[in-house]
């Protein structure tokens, strides 16, 4: 385990986590965007619940790296499906929002790979 796979995968899980306590606390920045995607209310305490078990997960993925693996392609997936849903209600600015998260967190995958 090298040291920039460390560094990065703590930035990327604190990133997620900073997104996911946003999302709880219902942040102006979060909840309106998701409005017009039009994500319906009762989905977004689960989508913060993914993101927050996903955050956690890499770190433990630090001492077991078969948790990181599997929390890191979660994340992967989620970004991905935001990418997606972003798309979908052509909200096309939006797009590098949730790019900004999905990046640290295939970075982290792909150091601890290397590793």
């Amino acid at each position: 385990m090298s040291i920039a796979h460390v560094v990065v995968t703590i930035v990327a899980a604190v990133w997620v986590a900073f997104s996911a306590v946003s999302m709880y606390q219902k942040a102006k920045w979060v909840v309106e965007p998701l409005a017009e995607y039009g994500v319906p209310q009762s989905w977004w305490p689960w989508l913060a619940t993914a993101k927050a078990a996903g955050s956690v997960g890499l770190l433990v993925g630090l001492v077991v790296p078969v948790i990181g693996i599997a929390a890191a392609a979660g994340l992967v997936l989620y970004f991905l499906g935001a990418v997606v849903t972003v798309v979908r209600a052509r909200s096309y600015s939006h797009i590098p929002y949730p790019v900004m998260y999905l990046v640290p967190v295939a970075a982290a995958v792909a150091l601890g790979a290397a590793a």
